[in-house]
């Protein structure tokens, strides 16, 4: 039987990342992920949020993309696996850990500052795609497209737009 060792975050970067190298040359780079739940108290009726707080371990390429776009504060999506660890302290106590092994991520939010066109931020649904440079940013009606000239005939294509939505 198969199984299954899964987990998606999608929460805010609480610090910026630390990027190291093992000796055998591949890059590390761990951040800590704040995820947030709000539930409203019985008693009281005040919102009470609730905040966890993720250990999230990039390797190879996509810890060096990690080091370079990821900052605090910046909202991100991370898939990946759990992994639990033990470690003895200097006091001798034996602790438990929980990491997120990142496979997968996405930056979401606004790309201000983030060194170009191009890399893997994404725009703020979430998508990993540039957006596009010829389009004016102004927050009007979208523009008014013509309707295909009907001297060809119609093939099904004509019509298409160059901009696709994947």
């Amino acid at each position: 039987m198969a199984s299954v060792n899964k987990v998606i975050l999608v929460g805010n970067c609480g610090r910026d990342p630390e990027i190291r190298y093992l000796p055998s040359g591949q890059a590390v780079a761990n951040v800590s992920v704040a995820t947030s739940t709000r539930r409203k108290d019985k008693n009281t009726g005040e919102s009470i949020e609730d905040t966890q707080w993720h250990r999230v371990t990039f390797y190879d390429r996509l810890a060096e993309i990690a080091g370079e776009y990821v900052k605090k504060g910046q909202p991100i999506y991370v898939e990946g696996r759990l992994k639990y660890g033990k470690y003895t302290d200097q006091a001798g106590v034996e602790r438990n850990t929980v990491d997120i092994v990142a496979t997968e991520m996405q930056l979401l939010g606004k790309r201000e500052g983030m060194g170009g066109p191009g890399g893997d931020e994404g725009a703020s649904g979430g998508y990993s795609r540039p957006a596009p440079a010829s389009r004016p940013s102004t927050p009007a009606a979208p523009p008014v497209r013509q309707a295909p000239v009907a001297s060809k005939p119609a093939s099904g294509f004509d019509d298409m737009d160059d901009d696709i939505p994947f």
